[in-house]
């Protein structure tokens, strides 16, 4: 069965007794302050969640704690949810334009896919410094999330404030004015998963996300059809990464490419990198379910390096990105020498 282990060579940093999660640290200074602060917010009209309605009256708790005091908290917590909700990850990606790459479900799942799935990928989930995740629920709402630094969020309605109050003590925390994790100070974030040519079953942050967005139904709550920064720049035209994996009814692996191309959104680059597998497998059998896994901007620099290791590049222009193309396709593992 797929799993992860921790890399044996990293080292975790303690500050003051204070464990800080192996994938996240500060580099400066600091004194980490265990504890949490708890805010009441009034229902608003905003849409701070993609397509969901607004949010209603909830208290909200930031909370800090050790990290070996995480994945017990985690499970206390999710324990109040009911039966179905809605998952979210956040992860560190490759997106060049992008600092977090935010998944979302628009369909609610059973916990119990969530629950095999952490138990299965733990140090993933509860030490890597590139992933944060949780789940939200409508009726009740009740919003539970760890983020890339370990530090924990809950959103709940008031009905739920004595609840979350009373377990916040059992774990021996207390309301502070300012409760301060590795995000208090400098800090730097790091992948904390081994990895082996002799142990295939161990797999990395982006393939443990592969797997999230199918069994989770996780979808990227980003909009398809524009192209901008995190600071909302447009950027026009881009080159691109795509991830595509496909199969065949004659074989039972799942079959991988990466293409790189230019366009000007999400959308547009998922349809050329589908368009593209498609065309080139036409005359090779009956090949199903091409989806792209993954879409990420690159700047033109990092292409000009990508083209320099593809096979049979088409030309770049780093000064001219002025129409939609795709420059190279390269079949990876499984199919190293293609279909």
């Amino acid at each position: 069965m797929p799993t992860c282990l921790i890399d044996p060579s990293i080292e975790r940093k303690s500050v003051k007794g204070f464990k800080f999660p192996l994938g996240v640290y500060p580099v400066e200074t600091m004194t980490p302050i265990a504890g949490y602060s708890a805010d009441f917010e009034p229902e608003e009209n905003t849409d701070e969640m993609g397509d969901w309605e607004a949010w209603p009256d909830q208290y909200v708790f930031d909370i800090v704690m050790p990290a070996d005091r995480v994945e017990p908290f985690w499970h206390q917590v999710f324990a109040m949810m009911p039966g179905r909700v809605f998952p979210i990850i956040d992860y560190i990606g490759h997106d060049a334009y992008r600092e977090i790459d935010p998944f979302m479900a628009y369909e609610p799942i059973g916990k119990e896919k969530i629950i095999d799935a952490i138990r299965q990928f733990r140090p993933f989930f509860f030490e890597d410094g590139m992933v944060g995740f949780g789940a939200v629920s409508e009726d009740p709402f009740f919003y539970v999330f760890i983020d890339e630094h370990k530090i924990v969020t809950i959103r709940v309605e008031p009905k739920y404030k004595s609840r979350i109050e009373k377990l916040l003590s059992a774990f021996d925390l207390e309301a502070c004015e300012e409760p301060a994790g590795a995000d208090a100070a400098a800090h730097e974030h790091r992948a904390v998963l081994a990895t082996s040519p002799d142990r295939p079953d161990l797999l990395t942050g982006d393939e443990i996300l592969e797997r999230m967005r199918d069994t989770w139904r996780l979808v990227l709550n980003v909009d398809p059809e524009s192209n901008v920064d995190d600071e909302g720049n447009e950027l026009g035209i881009t080159p691109w990464r795509c991830l595509v994996r496909f199969a065949a009814e004659q074989t039972p692996d799942d079959q991988y490419a990466e293409l790189y191309l230019a366009t000007n959104s999400i959308r547009r680059a998922e349809e050329l990198a589908q368009q593209s597998i498609a065309t080139t497998l036409e005359n090779q059998g009956e090949w199903l379910d091409i989806v792209v896994i993954s879409a990420d901007r690159l700047t033109p620099e990092q292409m000009t390096e990508a083209l320099a290791k593809a096979p049979n590049p088409k030309p770049f222009d780093t000064n001219e990105l002025e129409e939609e193309s795709v420059f190279a396709i390269h079949y990876i593992h499984p199919a190293q020498n293609g279909p």
